[in-house]
Formats: structure tokens, sequence, C-alpha cells
């Protein structure tokens, strides 16, 4: 068996993206143009301009994806129904070049099938965990990096059984980027999670509601998750850029203009997993950050999660067209 850079882990499902036209919805919004939702006609039928299937898609498997184009040697650890839509996702893997050796076909059981509703710039994911049989592998091959996500609402004791696996073996550098069911959970019961993360990641919303706070400051968040034990704390904020903390030093890195701009589903994970898989490739964190916006950048320019995604050679040339323009800048 080939040595494992990356080990994903988390739910993978299958989406089918409906652009829904723009003059037959709207949005409505708190009047500081918060909490925004969209509303179409209850009872009617409502006219869809497209519908594009995407399989595989995920956070723990847009990244196991996206590392496998950089050249990494990529594994998933998931599930899926003994259904075609599962058989689809796993063909969809195996296309990537992504090992399916840890995801598991379980008999019986349907695998995870989403709606995203996409109006204007932004999407509404209708979603639907199936609550597998969650178990951690007794054998399983030292991975460099574990990145870790999304889970359904019944997999507290894979937590527990990751974070054992974690203790034995302390060389495994740990991604931690909680998906909803985790970040509902809250810290206490994942303390452990959080005291053995190398590099964690999430949004500014996301920061928010893990640390039940209105507070904006993302220089003061970063280190307000950085006291939750992660070695480094990594904070997107969509096209206002990105931000990290490693213990001694801020840094912020402006997003790359999307000029192309289709929809941003994706980005977030296209982020992250460059930017881990530049550590695993022992980048500094400067250059991570380079990485992860340059991969995120590239992804909102498609439909989907996976299109956009860029492969090493593709990244290099990006950022040497770029590099004199877009740095990372140390932050007080």
């Amino acid at each position: 068996m080939n040595n494992i850079d990356i080990l994903a882990i988390g739910d993978i499902a299958t989406e089918p993206f409906i652009k829904i036209k723009e003059s037959e919805a709207e949005t409505k919004c708190d009047t500081d143009g918060s909490h925004c939702k969209v509303c179409l006609i209850y009872g009617g039928k409502v006219p869809y301009e497209s519908a594009e299937v995407c399989n595989a898609v995920g956070n723990s498997s847009n990244v196991s994806i996206g590392a496998s184009r950089l050249g990494l040697n990529s594994y998933l650890m998931s599930y899926v129904g003994d259904d075609n839509t599962g058989l689809q996702n796993i063909e969809k893997l195996k296309d990537e070049k992504v090992n399916t050796e840890y995801v598991n076909i379980i008999s019986g059981m349907e695998s995870n099938y989403h709606y995203v509703l996409w109006y204007g710039k932004e999407h509404t994911i209708l979603t639907k965990h199936v609550e597998y049989p969650y178990a951690f592998p007794k054998e399983l091959p030292e991975p460099k990096w574990i990145y870790f996500s999304s889970l359904a609402s019944n997999s507290i004791h894979y937590h527990k059984e990751i974070s054992d696996y974690l203790n034995s073996h302390p060389n495994i550098s740990l991604a931690f980027q909680p998906g909803t069911f985790q970040i509902k959970l809250g810290i206490e019961p994942l303390k452990d999670i959080y005291s053995k993360t190398k590099v964690f990641l999430c949004n500014l919303q996301e920061a928010q509601t893990i640390l039940k706070t209105q507070e904006s400051d993302i220089t003061k968040l970063i280190k307000m998750i950085h006291n939750l034990g992660p070695k480094i704390v990594v904070i997107t904020d969509g096209i206002n850029g990105s931000y990290s903390f490693d213990g001694k030093e801020s840094m912020f890195m402006k997003a790359f203009p999307d000029e192309s701009f289709v929809e941003s589903t994706g980005a977030g994970d296209a982020f992250s997993g460059a930017f881990v898989a530049a550590l695993s490739l022992e980048k500094e964190i400067s250059e991570a950050l380079i990485w992860g916006a340059a991969n995120a950048k590239s992804v909102v320019g498609f439909v989907g999660p996976h299109k956009g995604l860029l492969t090493r050679a593709e990244l290099e040339e990006f950022i040497k067209n770029n590099e004199e323009l877009y740095k990372p800048i140390i932050i007080v």
C-alpha cells in the first residue's frame, strides 16, 4: 500500500444544482441586510433555468479530490448506500484518483442526496444526512494528515474513536473543519478533537456560532479559537479574504479578484484543501494562504465544487503570474 498523504474523513453526497430564474424569486432581509431568505411562490410552479448533478460532494470528499488534483496520495473514509447514487460517487472518486478503500457500502441504506437551490450569487442547500453505522477501522496505515469534517448526528462515538486513534498515533497532523452537526454540538463534547487539531478551518459566520459571539473582528476571533487548542487557525471571509494565526503571528491574505464568478459552492473546501496540501508539502503558512486563495478563486468560476479545482502545475502557474500583487501581510 502507498503512503497516505491525506485521509479525509466525513460524509459524501450527491447534489443537483438547480438554478432558479432571477425573475421567479426574491430575497427578503432584515433592515441591516442580514438573515436573508429566498422567497418562492407557495403552492405554485416555479420555472428554473438549469439543473446539474454533482457527485461525490461534501467537505471531506471535496478536499480529497482537491488534494488528489494537487498531486497528493489522497484517501476518503466515508459511507454510501448500496444504490446507484453511492456507486456513482465511488466512480467519481476513482476518476479523480482518490483511493476508495475506506468508502464503505452499507447494504439496505440509501446514499446522501442533497439539493442546491442556486439563486443569484448565493445558494441554499437542502440537506439530509443518513445515519450510517460509523466505526473507525482497527487496522489503518498511519496517514501523514487526517482531514476531518461533516458527519451525521449519530456520530458522537465515532469522534471518540478518531480521537483515540490520534492519541495512539501522535505523529499524525489533524486538520479539522467542523460541519453543521459538529458546530451545533458545541466545544465541550469535542474538546479532545480541538486540542489535537494542528489546523482549524472555518468561515466568519461559523466562528461566531462556535464561539457564541457577535464579535466580527476576525483578528480577535482567530485568537479566541486558538485558545481552544488548535495550533493554527484559519478563518475565511469570502471575497474579503482570509486570516491565519499560529500562536505567534497573524496574517491576512486578500482574495483574488473573481471577475469570472459563477457561484460559490465549494470555495471554502477548495481553500482548505489547498491550504492543508501546502502544509503537507512543508510549505510555510504564508504560501499555504496563497494556495488556498488561488484554488478558491478558480472554483467560483464554475458550477459545483470540483470543476475549478486546480492541478499543482495550474496552481503554481497562476501564482507565478500574480505573486507580485497578491501576498499575505502580517497584521497586529
